[in-house]
């Protein structure tokens, strides 16, 4: 993949789990919802991994340990080593050990799970702003993290250290609607200090360099549902990408992306790993895929035909970002959206 202005999501005539050599999966979202499995993510993981593909479980969620991730995804009957998991709160771990001394101290604002990632390269986590730490970092802490760690946070970074982010997510999906996530923490110390943090998580590099570091792999697959995050993360990375639509990204917002947050390809759930993807082609002034041609008239995307909803989806993102170019789609696609049932 390049930095290129994607125009058309892109066909492939392979299962992608034969065309990739690894998966680089998101969690909640993609696997999981609310703790519980994804209807088809457990059996589609299971045949594209009997099919060779390797699988890696990629999350900006810095609360829980690999460990604990592991043993989540082996419950839900998804067999997962605890290498098998590629955390933000190891990104940043890593970043803050490249920039501070050997066993230095690090004041931590958050859970096990960036506690455990410091230890593993020889840091020292540490509780109180009166520590003396050559670093701060802050990741998502849960629901019950104390307002008092903040002030500690504010404490340390105003004097001037260090402050790193394992990611600025600002909401975290829970089994009871939409929490605030890491970035909203991090919004707190910003503002009560006027800082900015270096962050690791994705979308920024340091997440995808921890992640092939750890993986090793040669051609991966980014597969996620948040176009700002998962998305712009493989366009960072210069790799290829599947959005599937098993979590926040609904179609208006797809046709809406800006070049950094197309995907690859596009599909409904898990599924699409273990299938070839259609191939959209130009017809006349509009985008054919499958039995749908879509084209961009004077104010509105407009769909003409029948068949598969997600051939119909794939051909109004050729005619919108095509329309947008190096911009946004501000094109009216809601009639379109409305016949597909999207």
């Amino acid at each position: 993949m390049s930095h290129g202005v994607r125009t058309s999501p892109e066909g492939s005539g392979q299962p992608l789990s034969e065309a990739y050599d690894t998966a680089l999966l998101d969690l909640d979202g993609v696997v999981y919802a609310g703790g519980s499995a994804i209807a088809h993510a457990v059996e589609s993981l299971a045949s594209a991994r009997a099919g060779g593909m390797r699988l890696a479980y990629v999350t900006n969620n810095a609360l829980r340990t690999p460990d604990a991730v592991a043993g989540h995804l082996t419950e839900l009957g998804i067999p997962t080593a605890a290498d098998e998991v590629i955390t933000s709160a190891q990104a940043v771990a890593r970043l803050i050990s490249e920039q501070v001394p050997a066993g230095a101290r690090v004041l931590v604002i958050g859970g096990d799970g960036l506690r455990v990632a410091l230890r593993e390269r020889g840091l020292t986590p540490v509780e109180s702003a009166d520590d003396d730490p050559a670093a701060v970092v802050q990741g998502y802490g849960g629901l019950e993290l104390p307002w008092g760690r903040f002030a500690e946070a504010a404490y340390a970074v105003a004097r001037g250290v260090p402050w790193f982010a394992s990611n600025t997510d600002l909401t975290i999906p829970s089994g009871r609607g939409i929490a605030p996530g890491n970035g909203a923490a991090v919004e707190v110390v910003r503002i009560a200090t006027g800082a900015e943090p270096q962050v690791a998580g994705k979308p920024q590099p340091p997440m995808h360099r921890e992640t092939i570091l750890r993986t090793g792999a040669r051609r991966p697959l980014v597969v996620g549902d948040r176009l700002d995050t998962d998305i712009e993360g493989a366009f960072n990375g210069e790799v290829d990408s599947l959005l599937v639509l098993t979590g926040v990204t609904d179609g208006a917002r797809l046709l809406a992306a800006s070049p950094r947050h197309r995907p690859t390809y596009v599909d409904a759930d898990l599924r699409g790993l273990l299938t070839g993807q259609p191939e959209i082609t130009r017809e006349g002034d509009g985008f054919r895929c499958g039995r749908w041609t879509a084209t961009a008239g004077a104010d509105r995307l407009e769909l003409d035909g029948d068949g598969e909803s997600l051939d119909g989806l794939r051909a109004l993102c050729a005619a919108a970002w095509t329309a947008a170019g190096d911009g946004s789609c501000e094109l009216d696609g809601g009639k379109a959206l409305a016949r597909l049932g999207l």
